[in-house]
């Protein structure tokens, strides 16, 4: 496959607006892609060692995943299920020799997502547009796998975890799980936040651009600034916690504000405690 002529497709047509509706050209270039996607050929963002972050947002493909949407007409789907969604966007179908297990319940993956081998999805759960979630990793019950979020290998999404999407605008990054990261349940993690290798978020925890994360092991505060995201750096421990509010009437109440806190990195310990990740896969 020839990205730079479909990355040059997709652009064409995304700029030509409602006139790509109709297009045969247009749902060519929207399926090419879409396919690429769920194999993995193409990535909605990538690792980028010339970028500050890592990490780079392919405008292009996220502007062509909006393509699918504009060309894309309600239709009925489902078998013992019904849904009406976009005729562009049905449920993907799996088969054995995909090395990907789903258990019956209520799963669905939107097409357009990459699931690598040996994924493991536990019902209810969903995975949108754009997402690449690779190898080893387990999506468990009620964890959404926002649109463009890049999971990385051996992560633990555990119940209930909410990683955020990103689609628009095109060119903003998305939520990066880098490889072996554990999110504990009732987790989020949202707006182009970036945890790094082998960190572990506990039950709980949400992550935003606008949450500062105070590292009580190095004695810094980490913040999302200008183009820089939220970044939680590699093998941190990261816990709810709260910080006390010191001006006005909330210092009278003795009000706090929540806080996700660094307690400590991964070490030994912290590893045989995640020992039972393997038993389960």
């Amino acid at each position: 496959m020839q990205t730079t002529s479909l990355q040059k497709r997709i652009e064409d047509h995304f700029a030509s607006g409602a006139a790509a509706v109709g297009d045969p050209d247009a749902g060519a270039a929207f399926h090419e892609l879409r396919d690429a996607l769920e194999s993995g050929a193409v990535r909605s963002a990538e690792p980028d060692v010339a970028t500050p972050t890592g990490w780079r947002a392919n405008a292009w493909v996220k502007q062509g995943i909006l393509l699918g949407f504009r060309l894309g007409q309600l239709t009925a789907s489902g078998h013992d299920l019904s849904f009406v969604d976009k005729h562009t966007y049905p449920a993907r179908q799996f088969t054995p020799e995909q090395g990907v297990r789903i258990v019956p319940g209520g799963s669905s993956v939107r097409s357009g997502a990459y699931l690598a081998r040996s994924v493991v999805c536990m019902p209810p759960m969903y995975v949108n547009v754009g997402a690449y979630v690779d190898e080893g990793t387990m999506v468990d019950s009620h964890a959404l796998v926002g649109s463009c979020a890049q999971i990385g290998k051996r992560v633990h999404l555990s119940a209930a975890a909410q990683v955020g999407g990103v689609l628009e605008p095109v060119n903003a990054s998305p939520v990066v799980l880098e490889d072996d990261v554990l999110v504990g349940g009732n987790c989020g993690i949202y707006e182009g936040t970036i945890v790094r290798k082998r960190a572990v978020l506990a039950a709980g925890t949400i992550l935003t651009r606008g949450t500062p994360v105070f590292d009580v092991v190095n004695g810094i505060v980490l913040r999302a600034s200008g183009d820089t995201p939220l970044i939680i750096p590699e093998g941190a421990v990261v816990v709810p916690g709260a910080r006390a509010i010191t001006k006005g009437k909330a210092a009278e109440w003795g009000l706090s504000v929540y806080t996700p806190v660094i307690v400590k990195y991964r070490n030994e310990k912290t590893e045989l405690s995640l020992a039972l990740e393997d038993l389960l896969r």
